[in-house]
């Protein structure tokens, strides 16, 4: 019984025949898994399809297996194949997608902020491009980092955990406003008329508005474009009363309100003290301006030539 067992070991050495057609190598492979096996490579495999053969490239990488590696890996697994001209190859592709570059950036903006930076910044990252993962694969990226030089992990089903360095700088932003259209000298701003957005901060000059309050229902004393920044220093309280524009003085008594047709001397804003001529008098007086056309006198101004009462 020895000796049979010994004369039947050659012949489960011999390559085994695949059932059907002879087989042939596959010029294009398109891997799936990051197993490689020996049906990926060649048609017509038969029972010994499923062995692994090894590794798959990397997601959106490719490997060219020419004739001796086929003849090797062929003889290697017991399929009945041999080059025949020397030119025979197989270029194996593993399709691949890069991990959305969003995701990236946000995961950093946590880290980064739960090691103290400001959540509002801007992220430069040089050179930096995202790794591959296959295409079915849901990755799930981890990040550590220090003075923003960052390890980033990832990991999917189907392929080798990577572990890339990256470093890149925080930028800070600050908050501005930003004109929607074109406005001209005079114009007052209205909510339509703004964009509050955040900028870097080594582009945000000196005096430009940071919050919308500071801007809307404020009069231009310069044109401005559309998307350029408001300036503080441009912007006054709309002008209520204009030069030599016919007002009506007021001046309030215990009782009474006296009133009076004067003439502005100058323009004023809501709170602004005007010099206004009494038309009946012609006397000058100080007044505060209240509203469109009408002022207030002053306490201890020269007495109003009355012109009727309510």
């Amino acid at each position: 019984m020895i000796r049979r067992a010994i004369l039947a070991l050659p012949l489960l050495a011999l390559p085994v025949r695949a059932q059907g057609l002879p087989p042939a190598p596959r010029p294009v492979v398109l891997a799936e898994d990051a197993m490689l096996r020996l049906g990926d490579i060649f048609e017509n495999a038969g029972p010994l399809a499923p062995q692994a053969v090894g590794a798959a490239p990397a997601p959106g990488r490719r490997m060219l297996l020419d004739a001796a590696n086929l003849g090797a890996i062929a003889r290697r697994h017991g399929l009945n194949w041999r080059p025949l001209s020397g030119e025979e190859r197989s270029i194996v592709e593993r399709p691949g997608r890069p991990v959305p570059r969003d995701e990236i950036e946000g995961l950093l903006r946590v880290e980064l902020a739960r090691h103290g930076a400001d959540p509002d910044f801007d992220l430069d990252l040089p050179g930096f491009a995202p790794p591959l993962v296959p295409i079915a694969a849901l990755p799930e990226v981890d990040a550590s980092t220090r003075r923003f030089a960052a390890t980033l992990v990832v990991a999917a089903e189907g392929m080798a955990m990577q572990r890339l360095r990256i470093a890149g700088r925080v930028a800070p932003t600050v908050p501005v406003v930003l004109a929607t259209r074109r406005m001209a000298v005079g114009e007052v701003v209205r909510a339509a008329d703004i964009e509050e957005r955040r900028l870097r901060a080594e582009r945000v000059r000196p005096g430009m508005a940071q919050r919308a309050e500071d801007v809307v229902g404020r009069q231009l004393r310069r044109p401005i474009g559309s998307a350029m920044p408001f300036v503080t220093i441009d912007l006054v309280a709309p002008v209520v009363v204009t030069k030599n524009q016919v007002v009506l003085m007021m001046l309030d008594a215990p009782g009474l309100t006296l009133t009076a047709q004067g003439r502005a001397l100058e323009a004023a804003a809501i709170g602004e003290v005007v010099q206004v001529m009494n038309l009946a008098s012609r006397q000058v007086v100080e007044a505060e301006a209240i509203g469109p056309g009408r002022v207030r006198v002053r306490h201890g101004a020269a007495p109003l030539q009355i012109a009727g009462r309510r």
